[in-house]
């Protein structure tokens, strides 16, 4: 059976200069190559009109230009969007965009599924079903209709991105290199449950912002929320994180779902204060949103302003996510879920 073309989208400049030698033209071909793909934006490889016809005749012979339109969008009152892409093996994964005054922040996926078990995460309960290419990560920005628009991506959709991390710091790559779409770093975010070495590299190799998945100081309650707790406890994660500088632009954030009754006492605000002592950080809390087969509810609104009070009163820079569309199945994983399961 023939092998696939190959998708050019994705690819990053040293990649296209690899992909133009092997093919016998000159160098120069994969600058122009990146700057058809990232910053002119085109839909097929005849449109790379500098190339000649000889070139893109043999690029076309094995390669192809790899981005794919969403399947399905769902439009909130609010404004936001979900876009449902498709994934290999007749699988789904889902992308947010989210508009407001002064942004449009699109939230991608980084795996199709997920393998860390989360208790809250309707993610989780898929499984895992695969990784996603450098260019699948791409595409859910690249294709949705607001793509002129976006000011920052955040990668909290589908999937621990520091369980794909080649791949998510190749796209970051592509996003923020001068050949490519010439993004700022301090306009993305990734965000992850704490997979220390993989956390290591990425504050290393990139220049992104940092979100931790939280959700309780205490070891043993947040390993009956994530079971990432066993390998990684929250306080090597922490103890890690102090060896960084984040007094400058780039910002690490730790992010605190609420639960009613579980993790929303006093107490916790206590174990917080001491957890993130001397780290200059803040604290995003997070309305849950019902997730079906859990127990889980989200506390009334005058308990979670009282826990927000309280953590600033120690001086932890709190802020409270706006929930945004409750009505297109908000919880990341409904949407895929729901339309996997009526193949």
């Amino acid at each position: 059976m023939e092998n696939s073309p190959t998708p050019l989208f994705g690819c990053t400049l040293a990649d296209l200069t690899r992909i133009v030698t092997d093919l016998g033209l000159p160098k120069f071909t994969a600058g122009q190559i990146a700057d058809w793909l990232y910053k002119k934006q085109v839909g097929t490889i005849g449109e790379m009109s500098n190339l000649s016809k000889k070139t893109r005749e043999l690029l076309s012979e094995k390669y192809v230009m790899g981005v794919e339109a969403p399947v399905r969008v769902q439009e909130s009152r609010d404004g936001t969007k979900k876009y449902l892409f498709p994934a290999s093996g007749n699988q789904f994964i889902e992308t947010a965009m989210i508009p407001e005054a002064d942004r449009v922040t699109v939230c991608v996926s980084s795996q199709v599924g997920c393998k860390m078990g989360c208790l809250f995460c309707m993610t989780a309960k898929q499984g895992f079903q695969g990784q996603l290419t450098a260019g699948e990560i791409l595409n859910q920005v690249r294709s949705i209709a607001e793509a002129a628009a976006v000011s920052n991506i955040v990668y909290m959709g589908m999937g621990e991105p520091f369980d794909n991390l080649d791949e998510v710091l190749k796209s970051i790559e592509i996003l923020t290199a001068d050949w490519g779409f010439g993004m700022s770093p301090r306009r993305i975010t990734v965000s992850s449950i704490g997979i220390v070495p993989a956390m290591i590299r990425f504050l290393q190799e990139s220049e992104a912002h940092l979100a931790i998945s939280l959700h309780t100081p205490f070891d043993e309650q947040r390993k009956s929320l994530m079971p990432v707790q066993i390998a990684y406890p929250i306080h090597e994660v922490v103890q890690e994180l102090r060896k960084y500088d984040f007094s400058g632009q780039r910002r690490v954030s730790f992010e605190y779902i609420l639960f009613k009754g579980l993790n929303d006492t006093s107490l916790h605000v206590k174990e917080l204060s001491r957890l993130l002592n001397g780290i200059k950080c803040r604290i995003n809390l997070i309305r849950f949103h019902p997730v079906p087969g859990t127990p889980l509810v989200s506390p009334d609104d005058e308990t979670i302003q009282h826990f927000k009070e309280q953590l600033n009163q120690k001086g932890i820079l709190t802020t409270l996510r706006a929930s945004r569309g409750q009505d297109i199945y908000a919880a990341c994983g409904l949407l895929s879920t729901k339309n996997r399961n009526a193949e």
